[in-house]
């Protein structure tokens, strides 16, 4: 039995984009606690508070729910990218990412299609949401679906450099 290369094409799409969704995601949640264009960076609950009033912005959620949601997104995000760099439970963070990245992109269609000149958040203050963000966020998730599906498919595989069976 011929043992298949460690080096695939879907190993390899796999491999740079968990590194590049997993560092995409890191900086996100790092901009939006500690808003590094700002000169100088504003404390930590500022930056939550601006991102807070951003989020507010989407008109989406009751009052209520914004803080709340502020205050846990940008550790989410963080959290999220470096497990998917590690790629322990491949399965199941890539598929935690590729939900939170469709949520992404319904807000931001839902916004774009109400016409709201907004500030979007994604990564810290300063980002006004134009098709270009619709557009890059449509590229994520087809990123993030793909990597999802890849990542599914190979645990199925069996490992390049086990052992075959005789």
């Amino acid at each position: 039995m011929m043992q298949s290369s460690p080096f695939n094409v879907r190993r390899v799409f796999l491999l740079l984009a968990r590194l590049f969704l997993g560092g995409l995601l890191i900086y996100a949640g790092y901009a939006k606690l500690f808003l590094p264009g700002m000169n100088p960076h504003p404390p930590l609950g500022v930056a939550l508070a601006l991102f807070a009033t951003q989020i507010d912005s989407f008109q989406l959620l009751p009052a209520w729910a914004v803080t709340p949601l502020a205050q846990f997104l940008p550790f989410a995000e963080i959290a999220l990218g470096f497990l998917l760099i590690a790629g322990w439970q491949l399965r199941v963070w890539a598929s935690f990412v590729s939900v939170l990245l469709l949520g992404f992109l319904a807000v931001v269609v839902r916004t774009y299609m109400k016409g709201l000149e907004i500030n979007c958040g994604c990564f810290g203050p300063g980002e006004a949401l134009t098709i270009k963000t619709v557009l890059r966020d449509a590229s994520l998730v087809a990123v993030s679906l793909l990597a999802t599906l890849f990542a599914f498919l190979e645990a199925r595989a069996p490992h390049p450099w086990s052992a075959p069976d005789n």
